[in-house]
């Protein structure tokens, strides 16, 4: 196939790239670069040194002999770009990465805000719209959140994307329906999200686009199959308090000796899954398209859930570090519970990669061998989700006047 891969410079995008490049497909990149220039505006870099688009492409050519290539276009801004590119190469597939994926980042300020949004609604609704205007009969595969669904405590399993209900009509009765699965949105990013999956319902409908929303858990981890090829090859591994998800960032925290920071109470349950097993079910995803005019096909992209501190202590007891307890910069419940099903992508052949089979590895071969590249004051998280939350946040870098737990 013909893929395009928006966004294929990214955390996830770029993986996603090679991986399927490797199994044989023609890869087209379409990026902005935009998150390059956003480690430029927050002045930090990621732990693993990474080399410019077209050096990593060139590189995947001459260890394979494929090519990946690249093309500079901003979503949100050049719609008419996009549409000419899209009208002259007609993709088989299109995978939608484009898109600012920090809810800390998004919280920042008015402009953080107003940027995600404007960045991540314009960037899909400008693909939906072209693709309606060329006629083009692509596969449309969408990287979503499990954040769309929010982190409730009603304790019943998260259906993926659909849940029936009944509804009392005026006569009594009570008819079944399948509605999207209520969305909760806990930052402006998620709420994006949330737009997005209402933007595909709609173009489904009526305009018949073949549409798959994966509502993806946390990822972790850094290494694929395709970037251990090579040294330059490697993937970005962010520890920041803004685009470091926290299982990363407390690998990158236990291999420099920096206590790894829970806050609040490390309740908040999440779902995770390793970058492979990502790359993976993008794959699956691609090879399993809904028919024309059928409804977005949803997938629940994770393969276990975790408590935060639960993860906090298992990494304390592995490499000897403190744990200390911030303050939480999020507007959000102490304590949920998440349970979630994920059978369509076990159905289909995922077998997936736990933290206990792949943990110690990734610890020993990224954090640590490049721990001189971090730079420690950017490790706390600091973005609050409110003026009041950020009244009371008060960050000590290393927990020195901080109750620690050993």
């Amino acid at each position: 196939m013909k893929i395009a891969v928006l966004g294929g410079d990214g955390f996830v995008g770029w993986p996603t790239s090679l991986h399927l490049s490797d199994a044989g497909h023609e890869i087209h990149i379409l990026d902005n670069l935009s998150r390059r220039w956003i480690d430029t505006e927050l002045g930090v870099q990621s732990l693993t040194p990474m080399d410019s688009i077209q050096e990593r492409t060139r590189i995947w050519h001459a260890e394979t002999g494929r090519r990946i290539h690249f093309h500079l276009i901003d979503l949100a801004k050049d719609y008419e770009l996009l549409k000419g590119w899209l009208s002259k190469n007609r993709p088989d597939a299109i995978i939608h990465f484009a898109e600012q994926r920090a809810a800390p980042y998004s919280m920042k300020s008015d402009r953080h805000k107003n940027y995600t949004v404007s960045n991540n609604v314009n960037a899909t609704h400008n693909l939906l719209n072209a693709l309606v205007e060329l006629d083009l009969d692509a596969h449309l595969v969408h990287l979503g959140t499990m954040g769309v669904y929010g982190y409730s405590t009603v304790g019943a399993a998260i259906p993926e994307g659909y849940l029936p209900v009944g509804i009392e009509t005026a006569d009594g009765r009570t008819v079944s329906q399948e509605i999207l699965y209520p969305s909760n949105p806990g930052s402006i990013y998620h709420m994006t999200k949330c737009l997005d999956q209402q933007l595909f319902q709609f173009y489904a409908k009526n305009d018949g686009l073949r549409i798959t929303d994966l509502h993806q858990g946390i990822v972790w981890g850094t290494h694929t199959e395709q970037t251990r090829r090579h040294a330059q090859l490697i993937n970005r591994f962010d520890y920041d308090g803004d685009y470091g998800t926290v299982l990363n960032r407390f690998l990158i925290q236990a291999a420099i000796g920096y206590p790894l920071t829970v806050h609040g109470t490390g309740g908040q349950t999440r779902a995770f899954i390793h970058i492979q097993d990502s790359v993976r079910c993008i794959e699956i995803a691609l090879n399993n398209p809904p028919a024309r005019s059928s409804r977005v096909e949803i997938f629940n992209q994770m393969t276990e859930t975790h408590r935060v501190r639960d993860l906090a202590e298992m990494i304390a007891r592995m490499s000897g570090s403190k744990i200390v307890w911030l303050p939480n910069p999020r507007k959000e419940a102490p304590e949920n519970e998440l349970v979630v099903k994920n059978e369509k992508f076990l159905g289909l052949g995922l077998e997936p990669t736990t933290l206990g089979e792949g943990l110690l590895g990734e610890i020993v071969d990224v954090a640590k061998k490049y721990a001189y590249r971090v730079d420690r004051s950017r490790v706390p998280a600091v973005s609050a989700w409110t003026r009041d939350i950020a009244a009371k946040v008060e960050h000590d870098p290393e927990g020195v006047r901080l109750k620690s737990v050993s």
